[in-house]
């Protein structure tokens, strides 16, 4: 079981190739963050590959991997995305969409057929991709006066936040990012230095 704060992608596109009875699946794995990436994505290979019979996809976004959709472009419903978003499932994967490209060899698989090879296709561009953990990070903004800089430098020190800006004037400011499970010591943390206050961006 994977902890609540982390997640699995891939780091760059992979590529896995299966042939049955002369059909020919080109399966392309690639990294996204966004729904508008995944049409430029689909778009880019829906033109290299524009004498292709079938162009079919699957894809899942986000950590919570509650953002996802299957495409059978013509296929035989079911056959085609459903086998290809199986093997992101069973990967664990997300952040990742998977286009499979058919070229027909003239011998009709049947939908047995087909689910087999999407989902084979789909398995061999997962082989050939580098899986990473990644960690579900959250910010969080705190302001405080400029004496007691020395004590806020001191708990980032510790606990090793990434610092996404700062900025020191009258009130000086600071945005932080730390995985979300420690996150709540951050704060605690930040909220007992002297004038220093935490804003919200969730709760403003």
């Amino acid at each position: 079981m994977t902890a609540e704060d982390t997640y699995k992608t891939i780091t760059e596109p992979s590529e896995g190739i299966y042939t049955e009875k002369r059909s020919k699946f080109i399966a392309i794995a690639l990294p996204v963050r966004t729904i508008d990436e995944i049409k430029v994505h689909l778009e880019t290979y829906q033109k290299k590959y524009y004498d292709a019979r079938h162009v079919c996809y699957a894809y899942m976004l986000g950590a919570a991997r509650k953002d996802f959709r299957a495409n059978d472009n013509g296929e035989p419903s079911g056959t085609a995305g459903k086998p290809i978003l199986g093997q992101i499932n069973s990967n664990e994967l997300t952040d990742i969409l998977i286009i499979v490209v058919r070229y027909f060899g003239g011998i009709k698989l049947g939908t047995s057929g087909l689910i087999v090879a999407y989902k084979a296709a789909a398995a061999e561009a997962i082989a050939a991709a580098t899986i990473i953990e990644k960690t579900v990070d959250d910010d969080v903004t705190v302001m405080f006066e400029y004496p007691f800089m020395n004590d806020i430098m001191r708990i980032v020190k510790e606990e090793e936040p990434e610092i996404l800006n700062q900025s020191y004037d009258m009130d000086c400011s600071m945005t932080l990012r730390i995985r979300r499970s420690m996150m709540p010591r951050l704060r605690a943390r930040l909220e007992k230095v002297e004038t220093a206050r935490i804003l919200d961006d969730e709760e403003s």
